[in-house]
């Protein structure tokens, strides 16, 4: 039987940066996904943004690993030649309500250790977003924009520098706990194979809680409910005047951040995403309904009031990972780890969704300081 001394069971950008980093202390080290290539659902079908951390309470893993992602991801890109730019956001306020939470929001961020932050006024945000209407913005200087696509190829090819190998379309069909170990059954164009690994890295996305079932000995109690929430993007087609990522103020009891505008490296805006609950299936739906484009019409046109309804055009959707279902309060990052489960060698992600490209090389550290101890 081979033997290796990790598998990481899911190749999208958290995968790979666990990945990366755990191949320098262990080369022999395989990456599988169920998909021909690198980044095939979540990471290639989201908006492609660094964020700051302004969000998320304080002791949270997504604030403390969004802050420190966000500095590891910006040295890793220029060490890596990866396409990103320090875009920037305007998180805009619309009366007297949202103004209020604009102002708690600031404090948030300050308190997770957020820098770069400046709150405007109306004329001074008319003065840096003109085609933007807001009675006050906050603007955060760090939030950049990245190709999530060259970003997976560079820790890939950092994997691969180090000794470790990926391979695709190989389903992970169960594991069996040994003293030392994990032996488990992969199946490969149609051929099942046995694999012994020392440590097993469970970061399939959309998939963790199936893959986390196919554990034996794990605790069906360790395991989380996980909801798929779809979110769909629509691109603006021809000129525009945006410069800077444009993100409304969160709505209350919601589960996004609202339908806001971003960039991409080539300069394309688009909007999105919404939210959209769906239930989970083998393969995912990922069609945009062009009956959309009025509701979303609707949501931009609060604070780009020049916005035209034909030059939206469906673009593309992706689904998340979310713990927290439709009416749920705030669900954190749940990287569970041999201390939750008494499993050695177990690593569990669960509900890895925004900020998790952002973060990704923060929660990489995490895992591997904390296994690896």
């Amino acid at each position: 039987m081979e033997q290796v001394d990790v598998v990481v069971v899911g190749a999208g950008v958290i995968g790979l940066a666990i990945a990366a980093k755990l191949s320098q202390c262990y080369p022999n080290l395989l990456v599988v996904d169920r998909h021909t290539n690198i980044g095939g659902e979540i990471s290639s079908r989201n908006s492609e943004v660094i964020h700051a951390g302004l969000y998320y309470p304080s002791d949270s893993l997504k604030a403390k690993l969004c802050v420190q992602g966000q500095h590891l991801l910006y040295q890793h890109c220029r060490e890596w030649q990866v396409p990103c730019r320090r875009a920037g956001k305007l998180i805009i306020a619309n009366g007297a309500a949202q103004t209020l939470a604009l102002h708690k929001l600031a404090r948030q961020a300050k308190d997770n250790g957020v820098t770069n932050l400046a709150l405007l006024t109306k004329v001074q945000a008319a003065a840096l977003a003109p085609h933007i209407r807001a009675s006050e913005a906050l603007y955060s200087a760090s939030t950049g924009i990245i190709d999530s696509h060259n970003y997976m190829l560079s820790l890939m090819a950092k994997t691969e520098r180090q000794g470790g190998n990926f391979v695709g379309l190989t389903e992970f069909v169960g594991a069996e706990r040994v003293h030392d170990g994990f032996i488990l059954r992969l199946e490969n164009s149609g051929e099942t194979m046995r694999l012994k690994t020392r440590y097993l890295i469970n970061s399939a996305g959309l998939h963790c809680v199936d893959i986390a079932q196919r554990i034996e000995g794990l605790n069906r109690k360790d395991i989380p409910q996980l909801h798929w929430c779809k979110g769909h993007y629509f691109s603006y087609r021809g000129r525009h005047p945006f410069s800077h990522l444009v993100y409304p103020m969160p709505e209350l009891n919601t589960t996004g951040l609202g339908v806001h505008a971003t960039l991409d490296m080539a300069g394309q805006l688009k909007f999105g995403p919404d939210t959209l609950y769906i239930s989970q299936h083998h393969s995912a739906d990922y069609t945009v309904p062009e009956a959309l484009r009025e509701t979303f019409y609707q949501a931009i046109i609060n604070y780009f009031p020049k916005v035209e309804l034909e030059r939206l055009q469906p673009a593309y959707a992706g689904i998340r990972p979310k713990l927290q279902g439709p009416s749920s309060g705030f669900a954190d990052f749940n990287i569970q780890l041999p201390g939750t489960h008494h499993i050695p060698g177990l690593v569990n992600l669960f509900g890895i969704e925004s900020p998790g490209l952002t973060a990704s090389l923060a929660i990489a550290e995490y895992v591997a300081n904390e296994l690896l101890e």
